[in-house]
């Protein structure tokens, strides 16, 4: 058996770090992570590997400034890599989406000794992972913190909390996580994964996205140092638009899967050895019932990959805009939100029609587990459960109707 350090080995990709968005080993990289996804999902192999090809290529550093280190993309450049990377493998867009939502946030603040030193990481490789969720809270996406505390030791602090649903944590170097001040506010802080007491569980069951160790994570009596917390009256901090990107990751690699399935529904009618007694053609590939439902998987590919760049491109406005003040950079924020909440909604539900369109390609056959499919229909269903439809929805309407605000937290 080929181990998961001999794979990465043996690629024959040499990155001219950081890659950009336009890099052709980015493709060889997304090509290769492509040729083992449906295995690992089937088998639930964890993408360590992969990961690890992510930190050589510094892909992580998309959208750090090329002054300082990186590739100095776009929105829009960053959300065409995320539909490629969820396109190859959605679990591992998944898993960097906490990773480029916090950079995101540090990028937007105020560059203080310690951001510059974050950026530096994540410029040398540095995986970002995110320790958010308490179950004890009453309303997800609020941020409420109740049980992640910070107590004084010394010049700095111990932590003891736990967290769920840490999403890319369990492949990272850094995780970001909420917390209490010893003053009972809540505050943030960006560790580093391996420091002494931080314990991170593959304990997600989820029947999607298996593999983005979104799992438990402990903090028993960790040391951390007082630059490592981020507090609520700190200058080096923007929260602007941080809510906005982590949701549109999601949608991005809802839009990414259809391309998948577009792959894969064309595999399949060229590989269709037979068809059915009444079917208009013998050949699979000359039947236009097929050729109908395929040419629908390609609309729908092409429909929500538009639909996520401009969403993105609403997000490059918000930076084009900021000099001119915060009442304009305000407004395309909302603009940007806005544009991101119409995604989700259009997008999540192409998805999911898409991978079920999958299965008229090669009827009862295609079901089999050994092909596993079905994981297209799971991974989406499973992103789009994030932050339900109906919220955003309603959402979307009471301010058309009304003129009232998105919300600003919960991923809007």
């Amino acid at each position: 058996m080929v181990t998961s350090q001999e794979r990465v080995s043996n690629t024959p990709i040499q990155f001219s770090t950081p890659v950009t968005a336009s890099s052709p080993e980015l493709q060889a990289l997304f090509d290769f992570i492509a040729l083992g996804a449906a295995e690992r999902d089937r088998d639930r192999i964890l993408p360590f590997d992969v990961i690890d090809l992510i930190r050589q290529s510094r892909l992580g550093a998309l959208r750090i400034p090329d002054a300082e280190g990186g590739a100095g993309s776009s929105a829009r450049e960053l959300f065409e890599v995320i539909i490629r990377l969820g396109d190859a493998d959605p679990n591992v867009a998944h898993i960097l989406r906490n990773h480029f939502s916090v950079t995101e946030r540090i990028l937007r603040s105020e560059r203080s000794e310690r951001n510059r030193r974050w950026l530096k990481a994540v410029v040398d490789g540095a995986i970002i992972g995110l320790a958010f969720t308490e179950l004890e809270v009453k309303r997800a996406g609020g941020g409420q913190v109740v049980n992640t505390k910070l107590t004084p030791d010394g010049d700095g602090y111990r932590l003891d909390g736990t967290k769920y649903y840490s999403t890319g944590s369990l492949f990272s170097d850094l995780i970001f996580v909420s917390l209490l001040t010893p003053d009972g506010e809540t505050a943030f802080g960006i560790l580093p994964a391996n420091r002494e007491g931080v314990e991170l569980v593959d304990d997600w069951d989820g029947f999607g996205q298996r593999l983005t160790g979104t799992g438990t994570t402990k903090f028993t009596n960790v040391r951390v140092e007082a630059d490592e917390v981020i507090l609520e009256a700190d200058t080096d901090k923007n929260y602007l638009p941080y809510n906005i990107v982590p949701q549109l990751i999601l949608t991005a690699v809802n839009a990414g899967i259809i391309r998948s399935v577009l792959r894969d529904a064309t595999n399949l009618v060229h590989k269709r050895p037979r068809t059915f007694y009444h079917a208009v053609s013998e050949q699979a590939t000359e039947d236009p019932l097929l050729q109908q439902t395929i040419g629908q998987i390609s609309a729908n590919a092409f429909a929500t990959e538009a639909i996520v760049l401009a969403a993105a491109d609403a997000l490059d406005r918000v930076d084009a805009i900021r000099p001119k003040g915060e009442e304009a950079e305000q407004a395309a924020a909302l603009e940007a939100s806005l544009s991101a909440a119409k995604a989700k909604l259009v997008v999540d539900e192409l998805a999911l029609r898409s991978a079920t369109l999958l299965f008229d390609m090669g009827g009862a056959s295609t079901t089999k587990k050994s092909y596993n499919l079905d994981r297209h229909w799971r991974n989406a269903r499973t992103l789009s459960s994030h932050n339900p439809n109906p919220f955003k929805a309603r959402a979307i309407g009471n301010y058309e109707i009304n003129g009232t605000p998105l919300p600003t937290k919960g991923f809007f």
